[in-house]
């Protein structure tokens, strides 16, 4: 049984790192600033000011970045952008460029610069020079026009974060053709929602893979998905487990060595990718990112707010499924060495991506905010027993991490780290509110909005609110909104999803508190607030309660109330190993529920479940549950196939509560 004293609570805002004025003055953000003041712009003395610049003068900002990147391509004499209202604003009308070429811009002067490491769970490498790259990328692009693909085809790829699957993606990006991925995690049924809305000529997979010590045979699931897919011209099986892929061509196999690499100059929103919605409620929306769009974002959001560049060596765990494996290669247009890690974060131990950091000298390591809380609970202390020294980075995302979680952070990993929690989201492929070189780290507070990123708080009449919890919106148009989504021709399915709400103003479905200095704080899905009382709340305050526990694993908070009647607060705990859900524990739960949230949010019920459902890039799946306790039937209210564990879910009926 584990012990019964709860992690010491840590207040939100305390200051836990300032960065230094020699810091903050070879910071790249700095390095624009003072470009941008060389070149005729604003001279800026904070960020506030800088930010306010960035989302008043939208398309000076915007295209100050295209010229200081020195962004491959023909820009023209095109405006910035055209369009008064979203969604029905483009960008840089005329401009043509690609990813693929930005990507590997260093190739030809710095071709023995390390681009690519590649690490899974057993601790084996694979490293790829600038050069070696650039050459396998030309090998698997002259392989894929072998197999028919032109520009605008689709190329789908169920495989995981391996360097294959980087070297897929901008051979497809090369020819202009559209990349749209799959983790092999998931299930044949899931897949297949995904990739008939898209139709791909060539299918990218595995035979199989390794997850937690374990092999996974994919092959059934290879067939049936091709079965699926009669738009398909080819398959090009990678060999992961040594199990061959009937009728396919091998990833050796495929292409010209030797060719050579030309990347098609398309316009700038030509598509890129083809990424997904959770699917949990419904058909996943296919959401589409323009090349221009996500140059731009990438090189701003990665170099400006997670300060990378060519010294660089950044990994965040993550797979192909989820939008921070795109974040991620992302890097390659700063310079940066990318980490792709293919494996379990845990295994073979809770420390295995301290480990990993410090076996292959990431200086920024970013990941989901329940690793972090993990390693919080299993009491790590990753300082003491790695070599953590290049590092100088701590990414979190996913789900709002606690002061707590800020706080351990400084305490067991370094101190002279900036810890940056990153809110956003796939439908941008980018974040909205994250960290900045220079500003100071708080606890349980996302330093500041983005450049760029006309974030605002809105209450229900459309009002801008300042220290109050409200909808998050984005009220100036981005380059990396989607340009569209598949297969919805009219547009009607995309002004629905964001603009419904607040016609003109993105409406992103999160609840989000705006420090008046410009902080932020992140409280969960607005579509998943608790009610109580009318005293508004969001779920990832409750979970910072209830999950410092050390006898809780895991929870989920659910309001049955509908509008206009209050309902039952529900509170589902998976215990610890070791633990169970008893009297004394349910007590102390309320008892702390009640002292430091409000006699509101105190649970109507306590239940023991086994598992949280989740999605399978790891989200909380609360709308779904919620609908299921309002009596719509499981099998209606969730996708199984979108989820990691949808066992789970007959453990939320009403019936499993009686």
């Amino acid at each position: 049984m584990p012990g019964g004293s709860e992690v010491g609570r840590v207040e939100e805002g305390v200051r836990l790192w300032e960065p230094g004025t020699e810091a903050a003055e070879h910071a790249r953000v700095t390095r624009y600033t003072d470009w941008l003041a060389r070149d005729g712009g604003p001279d800026f003395g904070s960020y506030d000011e800088l930010w306010r610049w960035s989302v008043t003068d939208v398309d000076a900002f915007w295209d100050s970045l295209w010229r200081y990147f020195q962004v491959v391509g023909e820009r023209g004499d095109g405006p910035v952008h055209e369009g008064a209202e979203m969604p029905g604003v483009h960008w840089f009308p005329g401009a043509t460029l690609n990813y693929t070429a930005n990507a590997l811009r260093r190739a030809e002067t710095e071709p023995e610069r390390l681009a690519v490491i590649g690490r899974n769970e057993a601790g084996e490498e694979t490293r790829l020079t600038l050069g070696e790259l650039r050459d396998e990328v030309a090998r698997v692009a002259s392989g894929l026009r072998d197999l028919g693909v032109r520009p605008g085809d689709r190329v789908a790829a169920y495989v995981p974060n391996v360097p294959e699957a980087l070297i897929a993606f901008l051979a497809t990006a090369s020819l202009g053709a559209i990349w749209s991925a799959c983790s092999p995690d998931f299930g044949a049924a899931s897949v297949i929602d995904r990739f008939t809305q898209i139709e791909p000529k060539v299918l990218v997979t595995v035979d199989g893979y390794r997850y937690n010590g374990k092999a996974y045979d994919r092959r059934e699931m290879v067939a049936d998905i091709r079965a699926a897919l009669p738009s398909l011209a080819g398959t090009v099986a990678i060999d992961a487990l040594g199990g061959a892929v009937p009728d396919s061509t091998a990833w050796p196999d495929l292409g010209t060595r030797g060719a050579a690499l030309d990347p098609e100059p398309v316009p700038f929103e030509h598509p890129l990718w083809i990424v997904y919605s959770s699917g949990t409620t419904g058909l996943p929306k296919p959401i589409v990112h323009g090349h221009g769009g996500i140059v731009l974002e990438h090189l701003k959001v990665l170099t400006f707010h997670n300060d990378l560049g060519p010294d660089d060596t950044f990994c965040w765990f993550t797979t192909t499924g989820w939008m921070m494996w795109n974040y991620l290669i992302g890097g390659l247009l700063t310079g940066t060495t990318v980490v792709l890690y293919d494996g379990a974060a845990t295994h073979p131990a809770t420390d295995a991506m301290w480990r990993m950091c410090a076996e292959t000298g990431v200086t920024y390591f970013g990941v989901g905010a329940p690793y972090l809380l993990a390693c919080m609970k299993a009491e790590l202390s990753p300082k003491d027993e790695h070599d953590l020294s290049a590092l100088r980075g701590i990414g979190s995302t996913g789900s709002p991490l606690p002061p707590e979680g800020f706080a351990w952070v400084y305490e067991a990993v370094g101190r002279d780290l900036i810890v940056g929690s990153l809110s956003g989201g796939t439908d941008m492929a980018t974040g909205f509110v994250g960290p900045s070189p220079l500003l100071p780290v708080r606890a349980g507070v996302i330093a500041c909005r983005c450049l760029g990123a006309a974030v605002q708080a809105y209450d229900p009449e459309g009002k801008p609110l300042t220290g109050e919890v409200g909808e998050l919106v984005i009220t100036e148009p981005m380059p990396s909104m989607p340009v569209k989504f598949w297969n919805d021709p009219d547009g009607e399915r995309y002004r629905e999803s964001y603009f419904a709400m607040y016609p003109g103003i993105w409406r992103h479905g999160d609840w989000i508190k705006v420090l008046p200095d410009g902080g932020c704080v992140i409280y969960g899905r607005s579509d998943s607030t608790l009610n109580r009382g009318g005293v508004r709340m969001g779920t990832a305050d409750f979970y910072r309660v209830v999950e410092k526990f050390p006898e809780v694993a895991d929870s989920l908070v659910i309001d049955t109330g509908r509008l206009g009647a209050e309902g039952r607060l529900i509170l589902y705990v998976v215990p610890a190993e070791g633990a169970r859900l008893g009297p004394e524990l349910i007590d102390r739960l309320r008892r702390t529920l009640r002292t430091e949230l409000s006699p509101r949010h105190v649970p109507d019920e306590i239940h023991e479940v086994p598992g949280v459902p989740r999605t399978l890039s790891g989200k909380k799946l609360e709308v779904p549950v919620r609908r299921i306790l309002q009596g719509v039937p499981v099998e209606r209210a969730a996708n199984p196939d979108a989820m990691a564990n949808p066992e789970v879910l007959r453990h939320y009926t009403p019936s499993a509560e009686e």
